[in-house]
């Protein structure tokens, strides 16, 4: 007998409805699993993806901040080595005066610096625009290479650098008055206007000058200022006579100045490697290697020179030579095989005596060696690009041409001298102007007397040694 479904419905027969409820329940979640199985590895693909380039950023970011810091930490060693080279009565005025204009610094750098070095708008070709008062991130997105913050730090640990390279031509001899206006004044219009055309989008950056951490954006500007200030400052008294001759005025403490270069040397990897701005494919291994074969030449050669014309193994000198292998290979170091380092270091190093014979000779007074190893090296240094650049080695940074011994002709050296002629000139003409403004407003020299009590008491009111000081305040000296 068949039973109509109206007749099961009257008899409250319910296993029907159960039954399709199943089926249709069922086919459901077929039709979910089956969509899920599909989704679900697009998802998981995403997911992992944007997980990669999350990591990605995370180690560029963790590699760049290492950088600042080493960068940073160079100013120890820049306390230490002009502390060393200069003398006792004025080690603290140096050690203290190096700490406030950092500082002050990074003040200036975060309102104006920052927006003129890497900013954009209608004279982008020649300064930028915009970030003024930067706007930090506070985080990154995952296709981001770094976060904006890190690199606002790094490029900031940079412009210190300068900074203090410049400091080498004030030493001994300038109030401390003038470091506060000149570093308001070098962070603002002086190192930005230069970093804005190699690094910021500017003209010389347009021509493919080739400048990977800063040959002529660091130490070129950071000499041109410091000679700019011997110049106006003249020599220290004592430094040289009448008929010519040159009185060696030593250093208090040569131990110091060679813990300042290994600070240094050390800080440089940083400097230079972390200038790859990303760990990716471990490049700045390679960065950091020819960093290191350079430096070892530098010093090798300086040292040698010097023996060679004195004699004597000049510690002094061979520690120059260990600085200018570092400055000669801070524009090429991404850019030119590892026997090309060794010869850009070694060449370095031979400049380094007989400039520093030089300067003497046209009395400029250079306590710290800073136009000789930041500028003259800073010099060769950019020039070196134009001979050595290979062509697989710009095609991976992505700038200029090969060098003239690669086949690239004299293009690629005619752009670096371009830029080592502007860039000097700028950064020389407008610390010079800055400074004279200075010099005729409230003078930039302390007193001869000031000067022969030393900066640390006349300027601070403390000897940086106080106790050695009073034995030789005691015994007469």
């Amino acid at each position: 007998m068949t039973i109509r479904l109206s007749e099961r419905v009257r008899k409250n027969d319910t296993s029907y409805y159960y039954k399709g409820s199943w089926l249709n329940m069922m086919k459901k979640i077929a039709t979910i699993f089956t969509a899920a199985a599909l989704l679900f590895p697009a998802v998981a693909f995403a997911s992992e993806a944007e997980a990669t380039a999350l990591n990605t950023m995370g180690l560029n970011a963790l590699w760049i901040m290492l950088g600042a810091v080493l960068v940073l930490l160079m100013q120890g060693g820049f306390i230490f080595l002009e502390t060393g080279s200069t003398r006792m009565k004025n080690a603290g005025h140096v050690a203290g005066k190096t700490i406030f204009t950092v500082g002050l610094a990074a003040l200036v750098y975060w309102a104006v610096g920052y927006g003129i070095s890497f900013g954009g708008g209608s004279l982008s070709a020649i300064i930028g625009l915009d970030y003024f008062f930067f706007d930090i991130p506070k985080t990154a997105s995952a296709d981001a290479g770094y976060p904006d913050a890190v690199f606002f730090v790094f490029q900031f640990a940079f412009l210190a650098v300068s900074l203090s390279i410049a400091w080498g031509g004030f030493a001994e001899r300038a109030k401390l008055s003038v470091y506060l206006i000149f570093t308001i004044l070098f962070s603002a219009l002086v190192y930005p206007v230069v970093a804005h055309w190699i690094w910021g989008g500017g003209w010389l950056g347009d021509h493919g000058k080739q400048d990977f951490a800063g040959s002529t954006v660091v130490h070129l500007t950071g000499a041109m200022a410091a000679l700019a200030a011997t110049i106006l400052l003249k020599p220290r008294i004592g430094k040289y006579n009448k008929d010519g001759s040159v009185n060696n005025i030593s250093g208090h403490n040569q131990v110091y100045s060679t813990m300042g270069v290994l600070i240094l040397f050390v800080g440089w990897f940083g400097f230079n490697g972390a200038s790859t701005l990303g760990v990716g494919d471990g490049f700045f291994g390679y960065v950091a290697a020819t960093t290191l074969l350079a430096t070892g030449a530098g010093a090798i050669t300086a040292l040698l020179t010097a023996w060679a014309a004195t004699g004597k193994a000049d510690i002094v000198v061979m520690l120059n030579g260990t600085l200018a292998g570092l400055v000669a290979i801070t524009a090429s170091t991404a850019f030119v095989d590892p026997w090309a380092a060794v010869v850009i270091g070694a060449i370095g190093g031979l400049i380094v005596y007989p400039f520093m014979k030089l300067l003497d000779k046209l009395r400029i007074d250079d306590p710290i060696g800073a136009i000789t190893v930041h500028g003259a090296i800073g010099v060769w240094g950019t020039l070196s690009n134009g001979f050595f650049a290979t062509p697989d080695l710009v095609e991976i940074t992505g700038v200029g041409q090969p060098g003239l011994f690669y086949g690239g002709g004299f293009h690629q050296l005619g752009v670096q001298i371009m830029g080592v002629v502007s860039a000097g000139a700028y950064a020389f003409i407008v610390s010079f102007i800055i400074l004279l403004i200075i010099k005729a407003v409230a003078g930039l020299r302390v007193t001869e007397e000031q000067e022969i009590m030393g900066l640390d008491l006349s300027e601070h009111g403390a000897y940086g040694y106080p106790e050695q000081m009073k034995k030789q305040d005691q015994i007469g000296v």
